[in-house]
């Protein structure tokens, strides 16, 4: 069986400036090497708090998390006994899960996402909340109709037996219209000057051979609300293009690229060729002209970049960021998606929920059996 992973971004705008605080729980059964249960807390996509079945503990992921025990000292040992009662519930819900599925062997998991979006701007709210299993959707809450969505004929009776329960329904949609904002406007708060800021990326050419495409490649940038695309003449291209992810740097950055294919360019057309890359909150863009002078390449001997070659330090940190994206716990942007697209708020004012209502500010500390 195959763990999916999807970084998850924030669909915005160069100027958009939309808050979201998401909750990541993964379950799984027989997977060698990968907790039973983790648990991430991320706030603007960058990770707040990380709990697994190995530790069992609520570890804070960064330093402005503090402000959170100064104000409640009973915060962390509180969340952590949260989710050890959840532990426990999502280690019943996978084998439920498996018995809905005639499954007795291999390697299983089961995941949800749950969280809210806040435009600090319009004052706009999203939420969601999405279970998965095995790579593919198993069930949601549609806040609109203020029912449960059941794709698989697995969870049908999990979306009746929820779509019945009304307390739960109306506890749900509390938790994401105030709760879950509350929550996320106080975390934002405590992390205003990290997650706040605004870091310029440096910006390169990069060639692996003489007839690759040439990708503009910008890393070091914060926040990730950031577009990049190749422009001839003024006009944005949109053929003979391909636009990269983005994704984290080790040091809580960004980087992406954007790859142009110019096997059809003739050498004198080059320069009516500029990369522009936009920043959310910065007025000026950053373009790059496209210079066959600049660029550099993997056929160097060096491989310092210095007579043209590809730099080694920029290799190095590709790989470490996607060796990163492979380890749980370390980014937690790990979810299911064969499919689609990854989790989409369905409407644009709360589309699904949680149901929790508790007011530490993270998980549920009720969490529903799935399938019971």
């Amino acid at each position: 069986m195959k763990i999916f992973f999807l970084v998850l971004l924030g669909l915005h705008s160069a100027t958009a400036v939309t808050h979201s605080l998401k909750y990541i729980y993964t379950a799984s059964s027989q997977v060698p090497n990968f907790p039973e249960y983790v648990t991430v807390g991320m706030v603007d996509d960058v990770q707040m708090f990380h709990y697994d079945s190995y530790t069992k503990l609520f570890i804070p992921k960064q330093d402005w998390m503090s402000r959170a025990i100064e104000d409640d000292p009973q915060y962390w040992e509180r969340q952590t006994q949260i989710f050890r009662g959840n532990q426990q519930v999502f280690k019943a819900n996978i084998e439920i899960a498996k018995q809905r599925f005639n499954q007795t062997e291999g390697e299983h998991i089961l995941q949800l996402m749950y969280g809210c979006e806040w435009d600090d701007e319009t004052g706009e709210v999203n939420g969601f909340y999405q279970y998965g299993y095995d790579g593919e959707d198993f069930i949601s809450f549609d806040l609109k109709t203020e029912t449960w969505i059941a794709p698989k004929q697995q969870a049908f009776f999990t979306k009746m037996k929820w779509d019945h329960n009304r307390a739960f329904t109306v506890q749900t949609k509390n938790y994401l219209t105030q709760t879950c904002v509350d929550w996320l406007k106080k975390y934002v708060n405590y992390g205003r000057s990290s997650l706040m800021r605004t870091e310029l990326p440096s910006v390169s050419l990069l060639q692996r051979n003489s007839s690759s495409p040439v990708s503009c490649f910008t890393t070091g940038f914060y926040p990730d609300r950031a577009e990049i695309f190749w422009r001839k003449d003024g006009e944005e291209l949109h053929e003979n293009v391909e636009l990269g992810e983005i994704l984290p740097n080790h040091d809580g950055s960004f980087q992406m690229s954007v790859d142009l294919n110019l096997s059809s360019v003739t050498p004198e057309d080059w320069r009516r060729y500029e990369c522009v890359f936009q920043l959310s909150g910065v007025k000026d863009d950053i373009i790059t002209k496209l210079d066959k002078t600049v660029i550099q390449t993997n056929w160097s001997k060096t491989g310092d970049g210095r007579d043209g070659g590809f730099p080694l330090g920029v290799v190095i940190g590709v790989v470490v960021v996607v060796l990163l994206l492979l380890v749980v716990g370390i980014i937690g942007y790990f979810l299911w998606k064969k499919k689609n697209n990854g989790f989409q708020s369905a409407n644009n004012l709360d589309s699904t929920s949680i149901g929790s209502g508790n007011s530490s500010g993270s998980a549920n500390s009720d969490t529903p059996f799935i399938t019971d």
